[in-house]
């Protein structure tokens, strides 16, 4: 994972702006932001090439797709085999994203389905990929904090704001 910033206070204010109005216009943009129209377009393009910006995907709800259930699978797998394993969790289209993880666990597999019946299908396709030596479901009963970033985002923004100060230890009562 890069951990370098690729999103300034500018850009940060262009994704708080786009976050409100998710189909505002970059001229929309410009203006509220008081940007000129290619600082906003120049931004919106680096952003999008230097991979800031996620898909339009996450913004639609499976459910309106006839998935109403989501579920979490993790799984065990061979280490050795994680390349093929995550190439044949891609062909399920019921998986919507599968994350690598650290601890006891290899993978962590979310999984939308029409139903129960629908998810255990899903389930054992999961289990049998090869590679994949043990799973368990976890059917998510409601979403409490849905995905978010608008907090993150304001931070960024206020960062310019006041300036990038930079953080001395050892001073005291400046910072």
């Amino acid at each position: 994972m890069n951990s370098s910033p690729v999103v300034d206070a500018t850009d940060a204010r262009i994704l708080l702006a786009l976050a409100d109005d998710p189909r505002a216009t970059v001229l929309a943009l410009a203006e509220r932001l008081r940007l000129s129209r290619n600082t906003v377009q120049a931004r919106l393009a680096k952003l999008d090439e230097n991979g800031a910006l996620g898909s339009f995907e996450r913004r639609v709800d499976p459910g309106a797709l006839g998935y109403p259930l989501t579920a979490f699978v993790t799984a065990q797998a061979d280490q050795h085999r994680l390349a093929e394993v995550a190439d044949r969790l891609k062909d399920i289209p019921e998986i919507v994203e599968v994350f690598g993880l650290s601890g006891q666990t290899d993978l962590l597999v979310r999984v939308v389905a029409a139903d129960t019946e629908d998810l255990y299908r899903v389930a054992g396709k999961i289990l049998d990929c090869p590679g994949v030596e043990r799973t368990s479901t976890a059917l998510a009963m409601r979403e409490l904090v849905p995905h978010r970033l608008t907090e993150l985002l304001r931070r960024a923004a206020e960062k310019g704001a006041r300036g990038a100060r930079p953080s001395h230890a050892g001073r005291r009562g400046r910072d």
